[in-house]
């Protein structure tokens, strides 16, 4: 038998190989674990702490109530009030959601209407939120919800605050409406504080005051920092920051004013800006037809959203800032005052009016088809001769009338502090080469430049753009801002901040060309289209009517009212101030499709001078008083001339 001897060396020298091997190795692993340990605990402990800690704690926004909204007089025009209502969290729903909602609709009444809401909102806003099923919940739907709850983990009951607006589809377009925040209004909000402000917001202000002053009314989230148990359920509040409360807005308007304004326009379309000419604070702001506001707060009703959009009558449309009307002759007045300022014309110089001016071959037609005979800048205002202004502006051109009407604020936004106004179109030759794409569209043609002056042709201005153009003419080329909101109110304290009137750059005319077409204009209440309407006013006033076509009408056919559908009828347009001497309120009315000016606007326009000068109405039955009166406007009409229009004659529009 062999005998192997061991080779105890090499055993040895295996043995502690295998030992540095393993010793190293128990090292590496625990360098590995120290420094996975290090890692965590040093570098990382900040985040794990906040980890750790939003385990056991839980931020909850605290949004503030909305500001209120007021007009001048301190009627509530905007207001909050608290209900309850059912919510669902569809990230929390382990089965389906459907299925869910008619399991509830066995506790609590769910109408098709709160499901077909839920589900828009849903798809909308597309977030991991609660969002209603029903609102305003009576206390007994509370309790039996409550006595079930258990069964709906998914489902809970807030306490929220809902807007509202008490006078319905009064100045719904000037104060606008809030409604749900859309995944559209946060991609639209800036980063940063801002966003952060809106944490946990479930509405935000869409139209009218509510959007254009949504800073001001929303005020500024706070936050609770709430201790929750490993279940998830709330067990003390640990620190928290209080909302500040959105401001109050103090408005110009007056509802009452609004209110007389909306009704004399006994349903008809149109739109009214009434404002203070020595400030530029908005009186009234009529748009009709209307809308309710309340409606949409909640997530509007397919079918009322499809008959407000589709409707032919466009009730959404905000008219006084984005209707676009051609303005007829009540563009007269600025177009004698062009022609005044450019030496143009005199005020003495007479021109031939046959009833109609011939250019290029082609006869344009006065409304007036007898003629007025000779006629001076005056009467052309005064008896609203076409003719006149067919001739002046061929005298003018195109380019001047643009240089001119722009200092009145044509074809621009007047800067009113609500968001969406319309420039309205301001023609020139340089307008008509970058809105037109082919070269023989680009061309100005001369026989376009007859129609612009009696505010026909590519002429389009809003209501705003009109009355701030006519409260230049009344301050003698000082300009003020139109603004709509005169004072916010801090919830709290009541301290109120005034938004001063904004003065801007004067238009360069002399006073002696606004106080001649401002005396033309009072002559138009006294002797011209608009002197039945103003007959046996106990205050003066001063104005201009106007007739707008909507569809042109051929050269040799005459315009029959009775042969044209309602669309495509004239709209009626006034501008006016009162009183004449020192004017507390100017306006611009157009009632859409109303055929002739004095017809249909002015006597509107008498509605709200009546309204704004009460006081003087009150006094004008005291013999007293009413001679006083008199003594007042003696002046402005002591330089009125006679008329020259022959009895009998149906007076231009």
């Amino acid at each position: 038998m062999v005998k192997e001897f061991k080779n105890l060396a090499y055993e040895l020298y295996q043995f502690r190989r295998r030992v540095v091997f393993a010793s190293g190795l128990v090292t590496l692993c625990f360098v590995i674990l120290l420094a996975r340990l290090l890692w965590l605990q040093v570098v990382q402990h900040n985040d794990y702490l906040t980890r750790a800690e939003n385990n056991r704690t839980s931020i909850v926004p605290a949004i503030p109530n909305r500001g209120l909204i007021y007009d001048r007089n301190g009627v509530i025009l905007a207001d909050n009030y608290s209900a309850y209502t059912l919510e669902i969290t569809p990230s929390r729903v382990t089965g389906s959601v459907d299925a869910l909602i008619d399991e509830l609709a066995t506790v609590v009444e769910i109408t098709p209407r709160d499901r077909r809401r839920f589900r828009k909102i849903w798809e909308d806003e597309k977030t991991l939120g609660s969002f209603p099923i029903r609102t305003r919940l009576s206390d007994e739907e509370i309790a039996r919800f409550s006595a079930r709850s258990y069964l709906f983990p998914a489902v809970e009951v807030q306490a929220r605050l809902f807007r509202r607006y008490p006078n319905g589809s009064l100045a719904a377009h000037l104060i606008g409406y809030i409604g749900r925040v859309s995944q559209k209004d946060v991609q639209q909000m800036p980063l940063g504080r801002e966003a952060e402000n809106y944490r946990g917001t479930e509405y935000i202000g869409k139209e009218g005051i509510e959007k254009s002053y949504e800073s001001y009314l929303h005020g500024t989230t706070g936050e609770q920092r709430i201790e929750i148990s490993a279940d998830g359920r709330p067990v003390r509040v640990m620190s928290q920051t209080s909302p500040l409360l959105g401001q109050n807005l103090y408005l110009s308007i007056d509802i009452q004013l609004q209110k007389e304004i909306e009704k004399s326009f006994e349903g008809r379309k149109g739109a009214m800006v009434a404002l203070d000419p020595r400030n530029g604070e908005v009186l009234a702001y009529v748009s009709l037809p209307s809308f309710d506001p309340n409606a949409f707060i909640d997530g509007i009703e397919q079918q009322i959203w499809d008959e407000l959009n589709n409707s032919p009558d466009h009730p959404l449309l905000n008219r006084p800032i984005m209707g676009t009307y051609p303005p007829g002759s009540t563009y007269k007045p600025f177009m004698a005052l062009a022609a005044l300022d450019t030496g143009a014309r005199a005020p003495a110089q007479t021109f031939f009016d046959p009833g109609y001016y011939m250019f290029g071959g082609h006869k344009f037609r006065d409304s007036n088809p007898k003629g007025r005979g000779r006629v001076n800048l005056y009467d052309s205002i005064v008896h609203s001769s076409d003719t006149y202004y067919y001739g002046l502006a061929n005298d003018l051109g195109v380019d001047v009338i643009f240089k001119h009407m722009r200092k009145f604020g044509f074809g621009a936004p007047s800067g009113i502090d609500l968001i969406g106004e319309k420039s309205g179109t301001l023609p020139s030759t340089q307008w008509k080469r970058l809105s037109y794409k082919r070269p023989e569209q680009k061309k100005w043609f001369p026989g376009e430049t007859i129609s612009l002056g009696i505010g026909q042709g590519y002429n389009a201005f809003t209501p705003m753009q009109m009355v701030h153009a006519l409260s230049i003419i009344l301050n003698d080329g000082r300009v003020f801002r139109p603004h709509i909101v005169r004072e916010s109110e801090d919830s709290l304290s009541q301290q109120k901040r005034l938004f001063a009137a904004r003065e801007e750059v004067p238009v360069g005319i002399r006073k002696e060309h606004f106080e001649f077409v401002k005396d033309a204009m009072v002559g138009v209440t006294k002797q011209g289209t608009s002197a039945r309407i103003f007959a046996n006013s106990p205050y003066v006033s001063g104005g201009k009517t106007g007739t707008a076509q909507v569809i042109s009408i051929k050269q040799n056919e005459k315009y029959d009212i009775r042969k044209v559908a309602k669309k495509f009828q004239d709209h009626s347009w006034y501008i006016g101030f009162a009183p004449a001497q020192a004017p507390q309120i100017a306006l611009a009315v157009i009632v859409e499709n109303g055929g002739f000016g004095a017809e249909a606007a002015a006597p509107i326009a008498r509605t709200a001078f009546d309204y704004v000068l009460r006081s003087t109405l009150k006094t004008s039955t005291n013999p007293d008083a009413s001679s006083k009166n008199s003594d007042t406007t003696a002046p402005m009409l002591a330089k009125l001339p006679a008329p020259l229009i022959q009895a009998g004659e149906r007076p231009s529009p």
